[in-house]
Parts: structure tokens; C-alpha cells; sequence
């Protein structure tokens, strides 16, 4: 019986590899500059991580066949080292494979995370709050009016706490249910949450940013396709998670500049 334990282990390990190496599930369209990357450090992760899975059930079934039912007269050994050795060679192993994927991820991940957005990247606020994504664009001034948390109004439609009475900041700030950008301009995300932890996904983009609260995040990126693209929350955050979502439509800057002069008649 232990040993047609071992033998499933080792065929099902194989039939679980076996789509992976298949491409049986292609990766969605890239549109974004640092696409390419991301895809690859996935890549490698997955190579990583399929060879130590299959290593390990490997062992495993070794052990199970050869180790299992010892008869009456089996003396029993004890691995080298015992139970400390076993736990330093796991440690080892594990930390090694970390470190591996880290220095194979230094390319892709700067680029996101470890540089700064250029001087002239387009600002935009994104604020999640269950359960739904705003957006918010500076108007002719280029500046961002302050967001007050006691002003805060849905029903008003108020969504950052805009106070345009008495911040002339404010006054030409332009809010949004849907975001819009232009094709091949470089995008600095101002992200923060107004209650608990969400996250903003775009697949298509290789960008996914869990929202903090009490936190401002920063976030960069450059899309190279037009097109209309899902932003959904991955982050569980209440009992309507499930259906918050908005869409990025990425376009000409021509249709830009038209979609934005637009949104600011309707302020």
C-alpha cells in the first residue's frame, strides 16, 4: 500500500506539471514598458519553483517506498544530524531559493518599485473605498487641491473631501469614476484608502498594488495600447468585494485632452 502511495505521488506531481510546461494558460496581452519583465521573472519563478516541487515529491515518494513496513528484524536508523540537522538544511534550501528569486527579480521589480517616476509623469490620485475606485486629475493649475476626511460625502459626491470654498487648489481638480490615459505618457498613481486594505489590478498592465490605510503609495507606469482595460480589487474588503471594479481606458492624447475637457465641464 506505501508503495502505490509513492507511485501516485510521483504521477500526479507529473500530470500537475504537465500544463505548465504546455503553456496550457497564455499570459494576457501585455501594454505596458516594463511588461516584458515581469513576465520573465515570472517565468523563472515558475521554473524555480516546479523544479524544487517535483525534487520534493521525489524524495518524498523515495522515502515512503523505501522506509514504509519495516519488518520485525529492521533496525531502525536515524537521519544524520536528527531533527536539527534536517531543520538547518531546510532552512538553507528554502533561504537560498529566496535569494535566487531575488536577484532575479532586481530587473524587473526596479523598475517599478526602486526608481522614480520622471518629472514629467502625469499625476493621478486613486482613492478605493468599499466599494469602489475615484480617480483624481489635476486641473489647468497642475496642482492637487488637500483632501479633507470630515468633508468626505458620497451623497454629494464629494469623494476626496474637497474643501473648494476655501482652497483655491481644489477648485479645478477633476474627479472621475473611470480613469483615462494617454497612450505612451508615463503615469505617477498617487494611491490611498479611506477605510480598509484594497488593491488596484491591471492585469494587461503587470501591475498589481495592495492600497494601505493610513499610507500614501506610489506607483508608476507607461501603457503602449490603446484599448479599455478591467481595474479590479484583489484585496477581500467587505461583503460587496466581489463587484469592485472600475476600467482604464487608455488613448490617443488627442482623445485624452478631449475626455478631460469634457469631465471638467461636468464638475
Amino acid at each position: 500500500m506505501a508503495k502505490f502511495f509513492a507511485v501516485t505521488i510521483i504521477v500526479i506531481a507529473i500530470l500537475s506539471a504537465i500544463p505548465i510546461l504546455r503553456h496550457t494558460w497564455v499570459a494576457p496581452e501585455d501594454i505596458s514598458t516594463h511588461g516584458a519583465l515581469i513576465d520573465e521573472q515570472m517565468s523563472e519563478t515558475m521554473a524555480e519553483a516546479g523544479i524544487s516541487f517535483l525534487a520534493a515529491q521525489f524524495v518524498l515518494s523515495f522515502f515512503i517506498w523505501k522506509f514504509s513496513n519495516p519488518g520485525p528484524n529492521a533496525k531502525i536508523k536515524n537521519f544524520p544530524g536528527g531533527a536539527k540537522g534536517l531543520v538547518i538544511a531546510a532552512l538553507l534550501v528554502v533561504g537560498l531559493e529566496v535569494m535566487a528569486l531575488g536577484i532575479f527579480g532586481v530587473k524587473a521589480w526596479a523598475n517599478v518599485y526602486l526608481t522614480a517616476p520622471s518629472a514629467d509623469a502625469m499625476p493621478i490620485q486613486v482613492q478605493a473605498g468599499q466599494f469602489a475606485f475615484y480617480f483624481r486629475y489635476p486641473g489647468p493649475d497642475g496642482k492637487f487641491g488637500s483632501i479633507h476626511p470630515e468633508l468626505i460625502n458620497e451623497g454629494s459626491q464629494n469623494f476626496f473631501g474637497l474643501d473648494p470654498e476655501h482652497d483655491v487648489d481644489s477648485r479645478d481638480d477633476i474627479v472621475a469614476a473611470e480613469m483615462a490615459i494617454p497612450v505612451n505618457k508615463e503615469i505617477h498613481l498617487l494611491m490611498h484608502a479611506k477605510d480598509v486594505g484594497h488593491s488596484f489590478y491591471v492585469r494587461e498592465l503587470r501591475v498589481q498594488q495592495d492600497f494601505v490605510p493610513g499610507l500614501d503609495v506610489s506607483l508608476h507606469f507607461t501603457a503602449t495600447k490603446v484599448g479599455k482595460y478591467e481595474i479590479v480589487c484583489t484585496q477581500l474588503c467587505g461583503l460587496g468585494h466581489y463587484n469592485m471594479k472600475a476600467y482604464l481606458e487608455v488613448m490617443s492624447q488627442q482623445d485624452f485632452d478631449d475626455w478631460l475637457k469634457k469631465e471638467a465641464a461636468m464638475q
